[in-house]
């Protein structure tokens, strides 16, 4: 399962579970995205959990409208094996994903639940799983997916220690989807603001040149979006722009 390009590999101890938690909260300031943090939860828990001669690969799946995707690894192993159980549709970490519920896989070769899966993920050089999902609190639904190439390559210190850490990201990860709903809601705010600001310089416009109050000024507006079948603000644009020349007609907000 492993590449040749790989970094070697951390002593054990030098990663403990309270710099990894400190890690999490860096990653919510520095992440430009939720994708990227889930790279770094993966990566972190790969370092965490691999030992010399027992490489952990790592990686994230999301359930997005019923339909898992792979969306983070900590390398393309993991990527590999994570698009792998998704293609069949069944497997531990899938399980664990809809159950709710940490699963462990200690011997691949004596499990006989996911038949086709486990046998194409022992030729795939995996012999051992633990899947653990994130509790988003409704937000999303994500497991975090670590594969091993040693039958019980997980001890039950490595479960304790995966699911605090699971824990700590999750709440990390909650905090990152209530900002990145808030970023959403500013730019629809900020977007229907100039979509404003751009029809009332219209309404103007038509105000001055018919001499006609507002209200019959937006009356013009609506019947040309109307029969030409355009959003309204396109139509503000157009009149804009046949009056100043303009070809972008922008609106300036204070952040």
């Amino acid at each position: 399962m492993t590449g040749s390009g790989e970094q070697p590999l951390p002593e054990p101890g030098d990663l403990p579970l309270e710099a990894m938690e400190l890690s999490l909260q860096q990653l919510v300031l520095e992440s430009p995205d939720i994708k990227a943090f889930l790279t770094e939860l993966a990566v972190l828990a790969s370092k965490r959990l691999s030992s010399p001669g027992n490489r952990i690969h790592s990686g994230v799946t999301v359930l997005r409208q019923k339909r898992p995707q792979a969306v983070a690894a900590s390398d393309a192993a993991a990527q590999a094996l994570d698009e792998l159980q998704n293609r069949f549709g069944q497997g531990p970490c899938l399980t664990a994903l809809r159950q709710g519920s940490t699963l462990l896989v200690p011997d691949l070769a004596a499990e006989d639940r996911w038949g086709p899966y486990v046998r194409t993920a022992e030729q795939h050089g995996v012999s051992s799983i633990l899947a653990v999902p994130l509790d988003l609190a409704g937000d999303a639904e994500a497991v975090l997916n670590l594969y091993s190439g040693r039958s019980n390559g997980f001890s039950g210190e490595d479960i304790t220690t995966v699911e605090s850490f699971v824990a700590q990201a999750a709440s990390s990860l909650r905090l990152i989807l209530r900002i990145s709903q808030l970023k959403e809601a500013r730019n629809d705010l900020t977007a229907a603001m100039q979509s404003r600001t751009v029809i009332d310089m219209a309404i103007g416009a038509i105000m001055a040149q018919n001499r006609c109050d507002r209200e019959t000024a937006f009356g013009i507006l609506t019947r040309a979006s109307s029969t030409r079948n355009i959003k309204l603000r396109e139509v503000a644009a157009t009149v804009i722009t046949s009056i100043s020349g303009e070809q972008r007609i922008t609106a300036h907000f204070d952040d």
